[in-house]
This record gives C-alpha cells, structure tokens and sequence, in this order.
C-alpha cells in the first residue's frame, strides 16, 4: 500500500518507526565458520531435497491454512521459517511467487498480531488483471511456499495512545487496520476507538463477524460498514461526524484505502485531529497533467532510452515497454524500486512534491516524470 502521508509520533523504536522489523538472532559459531565456504543457492538446491523450507538464508513462509475471507478474497496463513524476523501490528511485507517461470513480487498487509507460534496471516482481494493476486488466490493451496520479505511500514500503534482512534478504511485497506484492531483488543481496547470500514457491497467486505464480536463485547469500540452500492454514502464530513461522534481535537485518525479515498479523508479530518496518518494501495491521480504529453527517460546503464507519458508512475511505463526494474510494493513504502535521476523533474504522485536536484533518490512506483530524466537504470 502506497504511503500518502505520514505523520509520526517521536520515541519510536525501530519497529514502531516503520524500518523492517528485525528480532536479533546471532548465527551461531558454526555457521559464522562456515559462511565464506557456502553458496546459499547450492546449499537451498541440496537441503530442499529434504525439506524445501529448509534455507541458508531465505525467507519461506508454508501455507498452511486457506480460508475464503470474502467475495473475491482470501486468507491465508503461512509458517514462516527460521529467517523470517517477525512484524509490529500494522505492518506490510512482500511476498513473492513463482509464475510462469518468473518470479514476482508484490506487498500485503498483515493482517493478525504476532502469535505464540509465529504464524502470519495476510487477506489477498483479488484484482482484476492482477497476477499475484490471482494466483494467490486461485491457485495457491496449503503446502505451498512462498517467498517472504522483511516487514516494513510506518503505520503502527503510537507509543503513548492519545485520547481516542478513528480508523478508516476503504476495500483492503482495512488489512492492516484490521492488525491494528486487533492488537488494541488483546489490549482491553484502553481508548476509545471508531472503525469505519466502506466496500462497494456487503459481500466484498472482510472480517465483518468479528468486528461486530468486539464491537458488542467493547464498550469502548464501534465499528460501521457502509456499503456504497448498496445505499452507503461515500467519505463525507457529514458521514464522519456522525460516526466518530467524539472530541476531533484529541483523536489520532488513521486511514487506508484508494489513493482518492485517503485524499478525501486527509481533506475532511486532517486539520481537525491531533494527528493524521495514511497509506494509499494506489497513487493519487496528477491534477492537471496531460496524461498524452510524451517525456523521454534514458537509462543509463543499459543506454536505452524510451518515451513513455508524463501522466503515468514511472515503473508500470517501463515494465510496459519490457523492462523489468526491480520493485516490491509498488506503493511507495519499501523502497524496492529506489533509484537515482540525474537530471529532470519528477513529481510524487502521492504528496505532489517536485524535485530537478541532480542525484535524488526517485521512488518510480510513485513517481511520474514531469520533463525528460535521466535514471540510473
């Protein structure tokens, strides 16, 4: 999911700061020894044969649950091995497949808290043209494994709770709201806390038996689904006030969902509460921009250069034109796709900054060229 914005607290630790999570484990003396001796990809082909989860250093998760979470979506549970290093509530990772002989990778929230076991969960909605999602939702069954990346992302629980939660979620934003809610619930639900969850109709929505399970055993949590084809309003000031009902002044919004859905959420409660924070599953379209203009990029290292639109995010125009840059989320949060522009201007599509310094770490999932650029690509 794309961070929109962020507005963090201070005297966060690591986790909490939104760096990938990481729990010290030490290797132990033998395999310190005997790490400059091994080829991990040597190693993963022969220790495979006996268990396929077994890895010098690669991070698998086995599936070993499926559940059909609603209309079009899924969850599924995996058994992380050993090189997998845990996650804070709220938290993304990329998770990668094999298909077709290549590898792809794409982020999903997490949608549990950290469990005794150390098995994760994430809820996969399946996207029309989606191959990951399709194929983690159709065709992945238990047993399978799946690649597992560090979690990130910046979308946690404050340190110190302020006086109450307003969570807003749109589609499968509410994955890692859902995360959030639950680890506020396994807290006795200490503030008081209002989800609001918006779907386009009641079957697509996810978790709804037990968002009402603890609204009903919570006096301190409400939660409202609004079906928007089924007569539900969209985000609106007078939808919000109403289902908030408590002092904006003292309350932490947090919001995920569509690109459109978090700017009109920013719009309506930004000003009005003691923080905001967002992240976006798809950028913000460019106001004014002449989705036809044609910009030249030119990649350096392979000494191509191709046209693309000015309109569009950087990386779909390449891996349109068959390039295949290396990226995770595609969201703007885990700098997969971070890469060095040169000389032009870009814009990011989710905040609308601009940058032309030379040398400027480009994020090109979310960013869009505004003139020629050169990338170090």
């Amino acid at each position: 999911m794309t961070v929109a914005s962020i507005a963090q607290p201070q005297g966060k630790t690591q986790q909490q700061a939104g760096l990938p999570s990481q729990r010290a484990r030490r290797p132990g003396l033998l395999r310190r020894w005997a790490a400059p001796l091994v080829d991990p990809a040597v190693f993963d082909f022969w220790a495979g044969k006996i268990n396929r989860s077994w890895t010098w250093e690669r991070a698998l998760g086995r599936v070993v649950e499926r559940t059909v979470a609603a209309e079009g979506a899924v969850t599924l549970v995996l058994q992380p091995n050993r090189h997998w290093q845990g996650f804070a509530p709220g938290q993304h990772l990329n998770i990668g497949v094999e298909i077709n002989g290549r590898r792809v990778t794409r982020s999903y929230s997490l949608c549990d808290v950290p469990r005794a076991d150390g098995r994760i969960a994430i809820t996969i909605k399946q996207v029309d043209g989606g191959v990951v999602s399709t194929q983690l939702c159709q065709h992945t069954r238990v047993g399978d494994l799946l690649d597992l990346g560090p979690a990130y992302g910046s979308m946690l629980l404050p340190t110190t709770l302020p006086g109450a939660l307003a969570l807003l979620a749109a589609g499968s934003g509410i994955t890692p709201l859902m995360s959030l809610t639950r680890a506020l619930a396994a807290q006795g639900m200490p503030v008081p806390v209002t989800l609001i969850y918006w779907v386009r109709t009641a079957a697509q929505a996810c978790f709804v038996p037990e968002l009402q399970a603890l609204a009903e055993r919570f006096a301190n949590f409400k939660f409202q689904l609004i079906a928007t084809q089924e007569g539900g309003e969209r985000i609106n000031s007078v939808s919000l006030s109403q289902a908030l009902g408590q002092p904006l002044a003292q309350t932490q919004a947090l919001a995920c969902g569509p690109g459109g859905f978090v700017a009109s959420a920013r719009e309506l409660l930004g000003a009005q509460v003691q923080s905001f924070q967002a992240e976006a599953f798809s950028p913000a379209v460019p106001l004014n921009v002449d989705s036809k203009h044609i910009v030249k990029v030119s990649l350096r290292r392979s000494g191509r250069t191709l046209e693309i639109g000015s309109g569009e995010a950087i990386l779909p125009a390449l891996e349109a034109q068959g390039l295949r840059p290396t990226s995770g989320c595609r969201m703007g949060i885990c700098h997969s796709c971070v890469c060095t522009m040169h000389e032009g201007l870009a814009e990011d599509l989710n905040t609308g900054e601009r940058s032309s310094e030379p040398n400027t770490a480009l994020r090109i999932c979310v960013s869009r060229a505004c003139t020629d650029i050169s990338l170090d690509l």
